[in-house]
């Protein structure tokens, strides 16, 4: 299965691409939207053309994103959440599925804590695909929600049908 992840953002936007079958992942590309805009509705533009280029570009067959988390600043949080929806809008465009996972669950999942660094999640990253560059952090980020959402849908494959329900 091909999976695109994206870490959202509304100056950079990460993403990440790889093949995997659920034990296995091989990496297949990556690399940052630059948003260089002044006005929101033209950065949202931007996020959109680019995902809706990629997604033409590599095929995915399903989205893995980010959520939004609050912290103190609000204002931040409601730019993450535009730039998020342009990117998903993007994809859903093209009849992908959407896969969402909080950074926490994402961290767990790739170094073992949800209390992982950017460091910590860079490092794992590179080791689990096979990596001798070092990638830069947004794009390290997107492909660690990408491999979040490979061991994700592995783990849920070795339960019956029904058991658990998959997030949409």
């Amino acid at each position: 299965m091909r999976i695109l992840g994206i870490d959202p953002g509304s100056r950079i936007t990460g993403y990440g691409v790889i093949d995997s079958d659920g034990v296995r992942s091989v990496y297949i590309g990556s690399g940052c939207i630059h948003v260089k805009a002044n006005q929101m509705a033209e950065k949202l533009g931007i996020i959109f053309r680019e995902v809706d280029r990629i997604v033409k570009e590599h095929q995915p067959e399903e989205l893995s994103v980010e959520q939004v988390f609050m912290s103190r600043n609000a204002a931040s949080a409601l730019k993450l959440g535009h730039a998020r929806g342009a990117a998903i809008c993007a994809v859903v465009n093209h009849k992908l599925p959407v896969s969402e996972y909080s950074p926490r669950t994402i961290k767990q999942a790739i170094v073992g804590t949800g209390a992982a660094d950017k460091a910590q999640v860079q490092h794992m990253v590179c080791r689990l695909l096979r990596l001798d560059d070092e990638l830069q952090s947004d794009a390290a980020d997107a492909l660690a929600a990408a491999l979040c959402h490979a061991h994700t849908i592995a783990t849920l494959r070795r339960f019956p049908a029904g058991v658990f329900r998959r997030a949409r």
